[in-house]
């Protein structure tokens, strides 16, 4: 599939920012996989002007869930996904849609995406 992240990309999951529980905002999240090479979660923001960040999977430290009461009835939440990035260490995923299905796909590729690269964490108590 050619797509605006090139030849051989496929997208995993998409979603957009949601306001009770509607996709109505120009805030886009996807996850990107190239074959044999790298899995990323990208956020694209705007419509005239563009701002898009993205952190490979590899890199992703820790992922929590927010979830307010609203989030509970529409079935959204907040997933904050702390990295090693230096330029973004922390991403949120705002108000997506099954936060809890999202959240652990996102887990699980992460251990997968360590595996293939061999990185390892580390934990330091300080």
């Amino acid at each position: 599939m050619s797509s605006k992240y090139g030849e051989g990309t496929e997208i995993i999951w998409k979603d957009r920012k949601r306001w009770l529980g509607m996709p109505l905002s120009f805030t886009r999240y996807r996850l990107v996989k190239k074959e044999g090479a790298w899995v990323k979660l990208i956020t694209d923001i705007g419509l005239l002007f563009s701002a898009i960040e993205e952190v490979n999977l590899y890199r992703i430290i820790d992922i929590s869930l927010r979830q307010s009461l609203i989030g509970k009835i529409v079935n959204t939440g907040v997933i904050i996904i702390k990295s090693n990035d230096e330029t973004r260490p922390t991403m949120l995923l705002r108000n997506v849609k099954n936060p809890y299905q999202v959240r652990d796909m996102i887990s699980t590729m992460v251990e997968e995406q360590r595996k293939l690269h061999n990185v390892q964490l580390s934990e330091l108590n300080i």
